[in-house]
């Protein structure tokens, strides 16, 4: 049986992931499964392998990178007709098969097609960052908590906040519960270092859905993330611009990049928590 694995990175370069350092790296903080499906989930690459004839794409429609996308069309095309094999990622992982390198190339576009969403406003915008330069980023407390998320497999207890206050940044978190029989994102924690909220916030939000922030627009527009990440249980890494409206009526420009993690909770729901980092506007 011959087998080559090659292994696409968001921005188009191959690499084989044997004795690669960044693959090295990640096979330690990988979330419970091998290096190379975080790599194809959460980060964009594609998984190029070519098994007994038969040459096997495999990708993760909404995080694939356009680069990534290219190269392997023109590998595709360079190999010609013969049997392609597309794994996707959707519920659950998907197989079709094509017999020609234009039928091949043609059904990876319709996977890859960007799904049309609300997630930006007049007053809210959000710009989809690319997660793996957060990992190769260790300076940055997301990349901190990240490496946390990696190293306990998502699995979520109250120290989580213990070990945020010792690296500094629990006042730039939140923490919101995603239960099963309650769809709508509950506060669970917020950290007193958002300057747009009234001083007692914090310590009488637990247990409300975030429309109860002030800016009830800001609420409604934050739950619709946290829950895509507790539904598709992958980490989301952005830059936001955003109009606040505080409780005194005025308005705060938030410029910021956050990181959105899905933690799973011993009672089986999700708890997501948002990390923020103010940047220039």
């Amino acid at each position: 049986m011959q087998q080559l694995t090659v292994l696409v990175t968001s921005d188009g370069k191959r690499l084989l992931p044997e004795g690669d350092e960044f693959f090295a790296t990640l096979a330690r903080l990988a979330p419970g499964y091998d290096a190379i499906g975080f790599a194809v989930a959460s980060l964009g690459f594609i998984k190029f392998q070519v098994l007994d004839g038969v040459t096997v794409v495999e990708l993760h429609p909404r995080t694939v990178g356009r680069q990534a996308l290219t190269a392997v069309e023109r590998r595709i095309a360079e190999l010609g007709d013969g049997v392609y094999q597309i794994r996707y990622l959707d519920t659950d992982w998907l197989s079709e098969t094509a017999f020609t390198a234009d039928a091949a190339i043609d059904r990876l576009r319709e996977l890859a097609e960007p799904v049309a969403e609300a997630a930006s406003t007049e007053r809210f915008t959000v710009e989809p960052q690319d997660y793996g330069r957060l990992l190769r980023d260790t300076d940055s407390p997301l990349h901190i908590l990240s490496q946390k998320w990696c190293s306990s497999f998502g699995e979520f207890d109250e120290r989580i906040l213990v070990f945020a206050a010792d690296n500094g940044f629990s006042q730039r978190m939140m923490l919101a519960a995603v239960a099963r029989n309650r769809p709508d994102p509950a506060f669970r924690f917020i950290g007193g270092g958002f300057p747009w909220l009234e001083a007692d916030f914090p310590s009488r939000c637990v247990g409300q859905t975030l429309d109860s922030l002030p800016d009830k627009q800001y609420g409604a527009w934050l739950s619709g993330f946290y829950k895509s990440v507790a539904l598709r249980g992958e980490p989301r890494y952005d830059r936001v611009t955003a109009q606040i409206r505080t409780a005194a009526g005025g308005y705060f420009a938030a410029h910021y990049e956050r990181l959105l993690l899905p933690w799973r909770a011993p009672s089986g729901d999700m708890v997501v928590s948002l990390l923020a980092n103010r940047i220039a506007a």
